[in-house]
């Protein structure tokens, strides 16, 4: 059964990022958190800045992934509202 956040994005609608097949979820600069796939798809989750070293975006990712994975399987989504403003989701 697929599994999706449901992620809460400043001044659109929420956008669902899904969570299979993930293999690593990486701080990537202090505005963007990376969700890398099997296959090389690539989620970038564009956010408020944080201190460099500072981990708490990405770390928050990979919580709510786990929450989602451990539901139940009819419970296709979670809504994921981040500490840190999301202003943009793209995938490469």
């Amino acid at each position: 059964m697929e599994k999706f956040l449901n992620i809460v994005v400043t001044n659109e609608q929420s956008q669902l990022v899904s969570v299979k097949d993930i293999i690593l979820v990486e701080q990537a600069s202090v505005t963007t958190t990376t969700i890398t796939y099997h296959g090389g798809k690539v989620v970038t989750l564009t956010h408020s800045t944080v201190g460099s070293g500072n981990e708490t975006m990405r770390d928050e990712v990979e919580t709510n992934i786990v929450n989602a994975l451990a539901t139940t399987w009819d419970r296709v989504a979670i809504d994921y509202t981040p500490s840190l403003a999301v202003s943009g989701i793209a995938v490469a």
